[in-house]
């Protein structure tokens, strides 16, 4: 099959479950806790032999569902786009975008920060710091084994928000004095990796507390990053994209896929019986075409395929 011919079938495949990514899109922003990140994607051509750095900002909500929007850039305005008027707690990198959002939005969203991010800024000052990043690497990886604890557990609500003030709270009171004696130190310079890190986590203290107080808040975003890792890793296998609709077509189809295997759906049965069952379906109910509802509603009995392949069949080589 010619490369045209392909690329032309899928973008019209694609283009017939915007509707279902809109309406996963709604899900998402009801949830009380979202998640959100963003990963550079080439697209559309800049001059010859030159692409254009666009982006794809992943938003992931409490129901398990992510979204892919494509914007041309990574200004701040972009986050006010894709999320609107969301109103609950933002968790987040240490970008100024998300932070610039949820100030313009106070009342109605609180910012949260990530402690895997935190950690980072750490790790870049082992080899000149290695003792003291040595002590606040061992008070994070303190948090982090009784968030382990609380995962074996199973814990949930007000159990968990008990575990964590129990247990998590000493260990964070001891990194907070920490950093204070840390940069009280006379000879540690500003332009050292290991006060850069100081600042980074003290400016952003009270996001990076935000989940101390509310149960439904991890303590990181490694959950968006884990769902985002097949954006990077495609670019490896198809480089980048001719264009920037083809971009918004990647974000469409990346969101329904990565949302089925969160829910442990086969993404080739579902999109088999959704591309099928589109055409006739309610447009007010085309919510139901979304993974998390389709599990429920039309996975035991999905429409087959055309050509005689049946759903439940591994896809043809």
């Amino acid at each position: 099959m010619s490369r045209s011919s392909l690329n032309t079938w899928a973008s019209r495949a694609i283009d017939l479950l915007v509707p279902v990514f809109e309406a996963q899109n709604e899900s998402v922003l009801q949830s009380r806790v979202l998640a959100m990140d963003e990963t550079s994607i080439k697209a559309g051509r800049k001059s010859r032999g030159k692409m254009r750095t666009g982006w794809l900002w992943p938003v992931y909500g409490d129901r398990d569902e992510v979204v892919f929007h494509y914007a041309p850039s990574r200004e701040h305005r972009h986050v006010r786009a894709f999320l609107g008027q969301f109103s609950g707690t933002l968790l987040s990198d240490g970008y100024e975008g998300y932070a610039a959002y949820a100030r313009s939005r106070a009342g109605q969203v609180i910012h949260a920060q990530c402690w895997s991010h935190s950690r980072r800024f750490f790790e870049r000052a082992k080899d000149i710091e290695p003792e003291a990043v040595a002590e606040a690497l061992a008070l994070i990886g303190t948090m982090y084994r009784h968030e382990k604890q609380i995962r074996d557990d199973a814990l949930t609500g007000s159990a968990k928000h008990r575990y964590r003030n129990a247990h998590i709270r000493p260990v964070l009171d001891a990194f907070w004095q920490w950093c204070q004696a840390s940069c009280e130190r006379p000879e540690l310079l500003p332009k050292n990796p290991l006060a850069k890190a100081l600042y980074y986590v003290r400016e952003r203290r009270d996001g990076l507390e935000v989940f101390l107080n509310d149960p439904n808040v991890p303590i990181d975003t490694n959950h968006i990053e884990r769902a985002l890792r097949p954006i990077p890793m495609g670019k490896r296998n198809w480089l980048f994209a001719s264009t920037e609709v083809g971009a918004r077509r990647v974000g469409v189809i990346q969101s329904l896929i990565i949302t089925c295997r969160l829910h442990d759906v086969d993404p080739y049965p579902y999109l088999v019986d959704v591309l099928q069952r589109i055409g006739d379906h309610r447009a007010k109910d085309v919510a139901e075409l979304t993974p998390r509802v389709w599990k429920s509603r039309f996975a035991q009995d999905p429409l087959p395929s055309a050509l005689g392949h049946h759903p439940h069949d591994p896809p043809p080589h």
